[in-house]
């Protein structure tokens, strides 16, 4: 494998996650590609410019080249809006790729469904085999919705199924997720390919958690629930709100020692409506133990994940869930909900707690029974190590590496038969 040409059109890696568009997905891309370049495999990663005063080509990391595309107004241009630069965008692909030799890159690998619909037709002027990765399936998603999100529009579910049908290889996150495709979206058993994400294991250690507390503001004895992700209904953080006012109205006395952390930024629907969870805080009456903090990067999203108690990840659906990975590898035990990749991200009872439902009791109670008991805490945390070392960005990279040499074997092939 020489070169891989990736495409992520409503999102650069360059971006910071947690906020807008920009979360697991980015990392994914950042932690893959860094990766590949490592074992000398040349990666270009094409995605839509939002801004005039970005650079035509920036170094992501030696041998990982981000191409800003102009396709469209660089800012104002809602993820809803981008299907109609899709032409823009794939005409600026087309044109990058046409300064090189023919079979400059060996595969495509496009992330998320708009950038499968632009892989789909470079694949066939390109005559390379075309890798796709979803993320997020949008027949999944309206199954599982929020109350109050809005469901993905039929012009979504109609262009995935086309990126289904045309894709040489479909990597899924979860075993879950690659029934999914197939139960709900006729994909071919034979072209899907489970390859579970990862996590920076260099990063996201167990460390000096008085330090962590200390850096944020935080006493020792505080007893620290967090959220870190994007401040949508899909992620569902009202969810942690509902249950810090439940675990008060049970233990008024914790009031003195109870810290919830929402870590994020706006994104999807919840850009219509930034100040609802404040507002839902102040009406529960636990404004006072909430505090928001923006999107964190690198050692300091380490040290959030170090001075709380648990991580809470409360969303309606995950393909995967990178921040439960995370958590658990910086040693703190994680409460999620049993929906989507998150039981194979969390060992129930083991790494952390599985809640069915999004009942504001079943929460507080979960929440409760790790953060107020120590022992527990500590036993879990131990096991949360353990089963975070599971998962490597490393082994996801080679597992993707042997899925492209397959497709591309298996694509040869057939062109030549």
């Amino acid at each position: 494998m020489r070169r891989v040409a990736v495409l992520s059109v409503h999102t650069s890696p360059l971006e910071q996650p947690g906020t807008g568009d920009a979360g697991g997905m980015n990392v994914y891309i950042v932690q893959t590609a860094t990766r590949m370049a490592r074992r000398g495999v040349e990666v270009e990663v094409f995605t839509r410019a939002t801004s005039s005063e970005l650079p035509p080509v920036a170094e992501l990391a030696p041998g990982v080249t981000v191409r800003h595309v102009v396709a469209g107004p660089f800012e104002g241009l809602g993820k809803e809006e981008l299907p109609g630069q899709l032409c823009a965008f794939t005409a600026g692909v087309l044109r990058a790729e046409a300064h090189h030799e023919p079979g400059h890159y060996d595969v495509i690998h496009s992330h998320y469904w708009l950038s499968g619909q632009v892989g789909w037709l470079a694949r066939d002027r390109w005559a390379v085999p075309l890798v796709h990765t979803a993320h997020t399936l949008a027949k999944v998603k309206n199954a599982n919705l929020a109350a109050s999100d809005t469901p993905e529009p039929r012009l979504r579910v109609i262009g995935e199924e086309q990126v289904v049908a045309e894709s040489d290889r479909l990597v899924a996150n979860t075993e879950v997720e690659a029934s999914e495709l197939v139960d709900l979206y006729a994909a071919d058993p034979a072209k899907v390919l489970v390859v579970p994400p990862g996590v920076d294991l260099d990063r996201f250690t167990p460390g000096d958690r008085p330090a962590a507390r200390a850096a944020l503001g935080l006493r020792p004895d505080d007893v620290v629930l967090a959220f870190v992700g994007r401040i949508q209904p899909l992620k569902a953080p009202d969810v942690l709100v509902r249950a810090a006012a439940e675990l008060l109205a049970r233990a008024p006395g914790l009031r003195e020692r109870l810290v919830v952390l929402v870590v994020g930024g706006p994104s999807g629907s919840g850009v219509r409506t930034p100040e609802e969870l404040k507002r839902l805080a102040g009406e529960l009456g636990v404004a006072d133990v909430v505090r928001f903090l923006p999107p964190q990067g690198g050692a300091a999203l380490a040290r959030v994940y170090r001075a709380a108690d648990v991580v809470a990840v409360p969303s309606h659906n995950e393909s995967f869930g990178l921040v439960a990975l995370e958590a658990q590898a910086c040693g703190t035990p994680v409460v999620a909900a049993a929906v989507g990749g998150l039981p194979v991200a969390v060992r129930d009872g083991v790494s952390g707690l599985l809640v069915a439902g999004h009942e504001a009791g079943a929460w507080a109670r979960a929440l409760g029974d790790v953060a107020t008991n120590p022992a527990y805490r500590e036993g879990l945390a131990a096991n949360a190590v353990g089963h975070a070392r599971r998962f490597s960005w490393d082994r996801t990279t080679d597992s993707l590496l042997a899925g492209y040499a397959q497709a591309r074997d298996v694509f040869r092939e057939e062109v030549f038969a």
